[in-house]
């Protein structure tokens, strides 16, 4: 039997119709396969076997596990990514307000960790210089080796600190280190709302994350930014709240504190590793029971910001990855 010119044959609207389920068909396959790859790849043991190096000794120096008591009062986990000119003097603010901190409290114990993303720069180079400087047990430096974004530093970071307090806060020192007392301030409020009176577990057991926002700064962001860059922010907060609900004006903030307790259970589960790794820290509160507070921070614009027009693409994307993971029971959810 001759089949030929059969497809030619068939009406153009079914045509279209099979070739349009096949990309659809393609792009959910694709999507599916990336989410379940993603999973696969997921971090659970927090406990692995892990080192930091120390460049005074060259001896090698066993990292705490989130799953370890805490053995400092806070942690600051700063995520750095090329950045050779902002990281010193994001450094030198937040190093000076905690030994000011430790030489009027003698129980208030800190650490620094910074997570160098694969930087191709000298970030390193500096941060080992804070090393040398203050020692190890004040400053720790995690390589990544290569990039893999924000979210995966910050998750790393925050999987080997030590802290009964856990600050991430941005390379670029855009929001004042002494603002860390207002969240601080707020987690101690919300531990006490939650508990009854006879109840006083230590501050590390209780799941809190208190959210830095800028949002009293809409007003003035939207006036002096172009346009379309406010077109795009409104409508990426608009996906972000169809995506993990209302709750949380400012996702997006560098600036957040969590308890040991949140911090086991949000950063043995988040998958993004780039943009919206923040969405996702909301999404998984509200699954998993945590606590959210979202407290007013002085911000300021620090040039060299590496958000770009793909980003907010990128941003989307994982969105979408967000919903489709979860939604479909393809990303489970760990309780420790």
């Amino acid at each position: 039997m001759d089949f030929s010119g059969t497809f030619t044959d068939l009406p153009l609207p079914l045509v279209v119709s099979a070739l349009a389920f096949v990309l659809i068909f393609g792009i959910a396959v694709f999507f599916i396969e990336f989410i379940r790859k993603t999973d696969r790849h997921h971090f659970t043991d927090a406990g692995a076997v892990a080192v930091f190096e120390d460049p005074n000794s060259l001896k090698r120096v066993a990292c705490t596990s989130i799953n370890d008591p805490a053995e400092k009062y806070i942690s600051l986990i700063i995520p750095a990514f090329n950045e050779e000119h902002r990281l010193p003097g994001a450094f030198t603010e937040a190093i000076t307000y905690l030994q000011q901190r430790a030489a009027a409290d003698k129980s208030f114990t800190y650490e620094v960790v910074i997570v160098d993303d694969g930087s191709t720069d000298g970030t390193h180079k500096i941060a080992f210089d804070f090393v040398r400087k203050y020692n190890i047990d004040v400053v720790r430096v995690i390589l990544l080796g290569k990039n893999q974004g924000k979210g995966e530093a910050i998750r790393i970071g925050m999987l080997y600190s030590r802290g009964e307090l856990l600050l991430m806060l941005d390379a670029d020192g855009a929001t004042k280190i002494t603002d860390l007392e207002k969240l601080e301030l707020q987690i101690g409020i919300t531990r006490k709302e939650l508990q009854a009176p006879a109840a006083t577990p230590a501050i590390s057991d209780v799941p809190i994350v208190v959210f830095g926002s800028r949002a009293h700064l809409e007003k003035q962001a939207l006036a002096t930014r172009k346009w379309y860059r406010n077109f795009l922010m409104k409508g990426f907060h608009l996906v972000v709240l169809l995506t993990a609900g209302p709750g949380i004006r400012d996702t997006q903030c560098g600036f957040k504190m969590f308890t040991r307790a949140a911090a086991r259970k949000l950063f043995t589960n988040v998958r993004l590793k780039r943009w919206c790794f923040d969405v996702e820290l909301v999404y998984l509160c509200k699954r998993l029971g945590i606590t959210m507070v979202e407290v007013s921070v002085n911000w300021s614009e620090i040039p060299g910001s590496k958000v770009r027009l793909t980003s907010i693409l990128h941003m989307l994307f994982e969105l979408v990855l967000i919903r489709l993971g979860y939604g479909l029971g393809l990303w489970k959810i760990y309780t420790l």
